[in-house]
């Protein structure tokens, strides 16, 4: 019978030592692209803070309203190749923000072609008759016709992608490491 090879105590001690270096690392690195990505107002108030950060937890409506807890939420869907949803909706809230009619019709068809429709590139997980309902309602598009496929996508994320992001090592290295900044002054 072939034995196991078990490496001894001090060789996983020095793979842990060297996993928390490399989330370290990762945290400055995410922390650097998320103010870089928002360098040209690199006022003192529009700095990412611990303070700031620390809120995104309280909710995901708190998270959506940080330019950089946006950020970073997009940036974590999109490592986990999931990023539909919040794209959605994000596509959604600059859609209800068009005023004319003409470019809200052409909207609304690239909206139900990419995210409504059945096997479009980045379809969502609605429901059949949602999915119905707004392919009736883009022949006369209004402001609302995406309305209840946001709500249902918003519960996916409040749900299920926004619990994996507070315990993501993005999310929590990101407040480390600000913590760490914050106690050094």
């Amino acid at each position: 019978m072939p034995s196991l090879i078990v490496p001894p105590p001090t060789q996983h001690f020095i793979m842990d030592r060297d996993d928390r270096k490399r989330n370290k690392s990762i945290g400055k690195n995410f922390m650097c692209r998320l103010q870089c990505m928002f360098s040209h107002s690199s006022s003192f108030e529009s700095r990412l803070t611990l303070e700031d950060t620390q809120q995104w937890s309280q909710s995901l409506e708190r998270l959506l309203e940080s330019k950089y807890g946006l950020a970073a939420f997009r940036n974590f869907l999109k490592s986990e190749y999931s990023d539909e949803n919040i794209e959605f909706w994000l596509t959604c809230e600059d859609y209800k923000k068009i005023k004319s009619s003409f470019r809200m019709a052409s909207k609304a068809k690239k909206i139900y072609e990419q995210f409504i429709k059945a096997e479009s590139p980045k379809e969502i997980n609605i429901d059949y008759h949602t999915r119905e309902q707004i392919k009736r309602s883009i022949k006369s598009p209004t402001i609302y016709c995406f309305d209840d496929a946001q709500k249902i996508v918003y519960g996916l994320m409040e749900r299920d992608s926004y619990p994996r992001f507070l315990r993501s090592d993005i999310y929590r290295t990101l407040l480390e490491n600000l913590s760490a900044d914050d106690t050094k002054g």
